[in-house]
Formats: C-alpha cells, structure tokens, sequence
C-alpha cells in the first residue's frame, strides 16, 4: 500500500495522511507493505514490482465535489493520474509505466483517494478532505481485507506503530 502525495500542498498530501493515520489505527496483517510514498516517483518502482497486489492511496482529479471519494482499478488507474494534478504525479505515472513495461505489474492494481479542494502551497488540509479521510480509511482497509490482508484495529491502549516516515526511510535503505 503506498501513500502518495507532496504534504506541502494542502490536499495533494492526502495519500501521505491517510497511511499515517493507517499506521496509527490499524496493525498491519504480516507479508503487507505500508509505505508513505510522498512524492519519490520511480524510486518506488522495486516495491511495485514485488507487489502482486498494490493499492494506491492519493488525490484524483475527478467531476465529483471536492471531498468525494473515489475508487479506480486496473486499466483506469493510469489515465486518472496522467491527467496531471500535482507535480508528484509525473512520478505516477512513470512508476506504472515502468513496471508496465518490465511486464511486473501487480495483478491487483487499486486507486483510492479524494477529489482535492486545493493543491495550493499549504500544510494543513482542506476541510471536505479532512472530513472525508477516515472513510477513505476505512474502504482501504477493507479493500485489504478483501484481497486475503485483514487489518486489526488497534486498541487505544496499544502503542502506536512506528510512523510511515520513519519506517519507508528505513525500507528505502536511508
């Protein structure tokens, strides 16, 4: 599961926050991958191409009112984030393209995300994409599930897991 997303443009950060508050909330099931993306494009290509399934969690340029979530699979994943919404998407696109044509794509490729109110430079979110990130939790976690990779909720007594951040550099060997 990657989490994509520039944190420093208000809601094309989404997919970066969705996996911490993931990581906060959820144990993830042994043999998954949850990983703060952020913007590092084909630097992640390796853990597509080990993938046999992949869920993409970033901000989709849709008709729909900001804060609508929505959900893409296979063939339509690429189109929705060649139409350029932030400059991280580039990298998107490239990464898919990459493995595409190292014939190594996941059998099971999954976009979810939120239509953005704004990509203006900010740290905070838009409130609509704020309100609609639990939820878009929560259809990532059960898509998990649904592909055999049952998420357990975390108790609030629990520690919390060590954050995407810290745990993607590591992954990523930095």
């Amino acid at each position: 599961m990657l989490g994509l997303g520039n944190v420093l443009c208000c809601d094309d950060g989404l997919g970066v926050a969705a996996v911490e508050r993931l990581r906060g909330e959820y144990e993830p099931p042994e043999g998954t991958l949850v990983l703060d993306g952020g913007t590092l494009g084909l630097s992640l290509l390796p853990y597509l191409e080990e993938a046999r399934n992949a869920i993409l969690v970033d901000a989709i340029r849709d008709d729909a009112a900001p804060g609508s979530l929505v959900r893409l699979e296979g063939e339509d994943v690429a189109p929705a984030v060649a139409a350029r919404l932030s400059v991280h998407q580039i990298g998107v696109v490239d990464l898919l393209d990459g493995a595409r044509w190292l014939g190594r794509t996941p059998e099971k490729l999954v976009l979810h995300g939120i239509v953005p109110e704004s990509l203006e430079l900010s740290v905070v979110r838009s409130a609509c994409v704020e309100r609609s990130l639990p939820e878009l939790v929560r259809r990532v976690v059960e898509e998990a599930g649904a592909l055999g990779f049952p998420f357990r909720p975390l108790s609030r007594h629990e520690p919390r897991p060590e954050t995407s951040f810290r745990a993607g550099a590591r992954a990523l060997g930095l």
